[in-house]
């Protein structure tokens, strides 16, 4: 490693320190001592005697002493015997108060991830809001790097590992002989979470005047089943009309579900309108006949798994679809209510699939679910088994879809599991086979079923999705509540966009929000801006909306989450142009998408720990002249501006906006 000095700063290769550093080489090989030493320096303290409860990472948890393995924290053939391994994407604040005078490490991916291709990471230190160290990006077997940072009147550390913006394989991250110089006598650095600040959310009252909402295009092959819940809000009783309704289809009044089976292929312009004591209110709904129409709009409902994984039943499918009519959801646009694995039994003699005990009669459970006018899903893998070990679709594909087909299911999740051990390698045709299977056999079967590839994005499969048939691709692996998944998760989005569309959307998982658990339900560990932000992010990246929780448990907070119907319109705007990520100061991000009226929809998001100013730029966005903004959580306008526009967001917050004037 060179180290050279100039006009008072210290230049490592491939890393600048501008904070004052040791001023000879010599200081610099005694630090590089103390890290490598057992003896604690005088007034010090080794990071891992702190409270690393607050230390965020996307896998495992950070181990003190050890790597992410559990192996003794090694670098370039260096043993450590102190330091806390970590995983990207990782984050700890520490609290100084003025009370230290350096900070020390020695950094780089563990030696356990020596020779892993994917194993790339970058280390950050920041002293009260402002980065003064950074090493670029380190490649598994790299030569490590010391760090060595002044915290004189520091009140503020924040130690961040990031996954050099190409996904977290392998990235395992020692913070070696990390140490805190401090000033005699002073008390030891606490660590601390992001702040949790008030959601920037306002719950709005319930309108009695009747409201149209949900998708404004919906898609079916004639001759197959079709059902549609009119998506509307008001003061009960509502009645619903449907005028130029196509051939096969007829509405019920009173419920608003639309049903029958489309008698030709077409473009159906339909006027619903919805009526109470206190008005009426119209819109028009594209109703599209023809093969392959599915999806035209990200699907939205609800998945067992985030709260009940392999404790879900019969009694909670149906508990789940009389809570998306009752907590009104459901007059939001949320649709689906969909099992995830565990539901499977064996076969019979003839080799079509069974329920377990826990499902005794599906067909019923799918007719229970249709009459409250919603639609139903259901779990399987391509393997011979499931990822929870229950019988899967391998060589019963056509079977399978058929068996579905005749229960009444809507929607397919099916994910790759234990067809790893199946798959001849990792190439494009042997990842794309199984599915090209199951494509074939839904679209033999009597019945529209919604497919979703569940293969946590290998082999880019947002680039071949739609080519196997998906409506939508997991684009990443397992979300949990924590907000470095929710962050990975998001952030890893961006270009993904320009695969997505009408038909074939992009799933970077399930929510989060509301009481989660997958089997021990708690309140999300998500704070209320956390949640907030992830919401607005699926609404901007066209996300499939399922909800994850308990919703007969939904506290006001959660509902005006899932029920905010301008942000919900983002996620089911018809012209489905997902967002990018058009502007990222330093984790002050902007992401843009167009909307069918002719108005452009912006998140402004802040993942820095506090709160910062956003702006975004009309000459970013492609908009021009002045232009009013519209504040989609707190449901008010904002102004007119005319070039720009600046607000303040909260640290892991994000503020919705909708820029221009309708053009419909």
């Amino acid at each position: 490693m060179k180290i050279s000095l100039w006009m008072g700063a210290l230049v490592l290769t491939g890393m600048t320190l501008s904070a004052p550093l040791s001023s000879s080489a010599q200081d610099s090989a005694a630090e590089s001592e103390i890290v490598k030493s057992e003896q604690l320096p005088a007034n010090g303290i080794w990071l891992e005697n702190l409270n690393l409860v607050n230390m965020s990472q996307e896998y495992g948890s950070p181990n003190a002493r050890k790597s992410v393995d559990s192996n003794p924290l090694t670098l370039g053939g260096v043993v450590y015997p102190h330091g806390v391994g970590t995983h990207a994407k990782s984050e700890v604040a520490l609290l100084l108060n003025g009370s230290a005078k350096r900070f020390l490490a020695m950094v780089g991916v563990d030696d356990e991830r020596a020779k892993a291709a994917d194993a790339s990471i970058s280390f950050e230190v920041w002293v009260d809001g402002k980065k003064v160290a950074s090493t670029g990006v380190l490649h598994g077997g790299a030569t490590p790097k010391l760090l060595s940072v002044d915290l004189t009147g520091a009140k503020k550390l924040t130690l961040i590992v990031g996954d050099a913006e190409d996904g977290i394989s392998d990235d395992h991250a020692d913070w070696a002989g990390a140490v805190i110089l401090l000033n005699p006598g002073a008390k030891a650095p606490t660590t601390v979470g992001v702040p949790i600040e008030p959601a920037r959310l306002v719950i709005p009252a319930v309108s009695p005047t009747p409201q149209i909402h949900g998708p404004r295009i919906v898609g079916s092959t004639p001759g197959k089943p079709f059902l549609f819940l009119i998506s509307a809000t008001g003061a009960g009783p509502i009645t619903y009309s449907a005028r130029n309704l196509p051939a096969g289809l007829q509405i019920d009044g009173a419920t608003g579900v639309i049903s029958g089976s489309l008698k030709s292929a077409g473009e159906y312009s339909v006027t619903v309108t919805v009526k109470n004591s206190k008005g009426t209110a119209s819109r028009k709904l594209t109703i599209v006949g023809g093969e392959h129409k599915l999806a035209l709009t990200p699907p939205m409902g609800w998945n067992s798994w985030n709260v009940w994984a392999g404790n879900v039943d019969d009694a909670k499918v149906r508990a789940a679809a009389d809570a998306m009519i009752s907590s009104g959801l459901a007059a939001h646009g949320f649709q689906y209510v969909n099992i995830d694995d565990t539901w499977e039994g064996s076969r019979n003699p003839a080799g079509e699939i069974l329920t377990n005990e826990k499902f005794p009669n599906m067909k019923s459970t799918s007719d229970y679910v249709h009459s409250k006018g919603l639609k139903i899903g259901i779990y399987s893998s391509p393997g011979p088994k499931t990822c929870a070990g229950f019988e899967a679709s391998y060589q019963h594909e056509i079977q399978d879809a058929n068996t579905y087909a005749a229960w009444g299911i809507d929607y397919l999740k099916h994910d790759w599991c234990s067809y790893g051990g199946i798959a001849k390698d990792n190439s494009l045709p042997e990842l794309q086979k199984p599915y090209f299977m199951m494509r074939d056999a839904l679209y033999q079967a009597n019945r529209d079923i919604l497919f979703s590839l569940c293969q946590y994005g290998m082999g880019d499969v947002w680039k071949w999705g739609a080519e196997v048939g998906g409506n939508c691709w997991r684009t990443t692996g397992d979300i949990n509540d924590s907000w470095s998944s929710l962050h990975g998760i998001y952030s890893s989005q961006d270009g993904h966009e320009k695969y997505a569309g009408p038909g074939h959307w992009n799933d970077p998982d399930m929510l989060v929000v509301g009481a989660v658990g997958w089997g021990n339900p708690h309140p999300s560990h998500l704070t209320p801006n956390e949640q907030v932000l992830h919401i607005s992010m699926w609404c901007m990246l066209s996300s499939p909306l399922l909800i994850g929780c308990d919703m007969s448990k939904m506290d006001a907070f959660t509902v005006a989450l899932l029920s905010n119907d301008e942000a919900l319109d983002i996620n089911q705007d018809p012209l489905g142009k997902p967002a990018g990520r058009v502007a990222n100061n330093e984790g002050l991000e902007v992401w843009s998408r167009k909307l069918w009226d002719g108005t452009t929809a912006v998140a402004l998001v802040n993942s820095t720990i506090q709160t910062a100013a956003i702006s975004v730029n009309w000459e970013t966005i492609g908009v021009k002249g002045s232009q009013p903004v519209r504040d989609l959580w707190l449901h008010k306008d904002a102004g007119t501006f005319n070039s720009s526009y600046k607000v303040e967001v909260p640290a892991h917050g994000c503020v919705l906006i909708k820029i221009g004037k309708s053009a419909s």
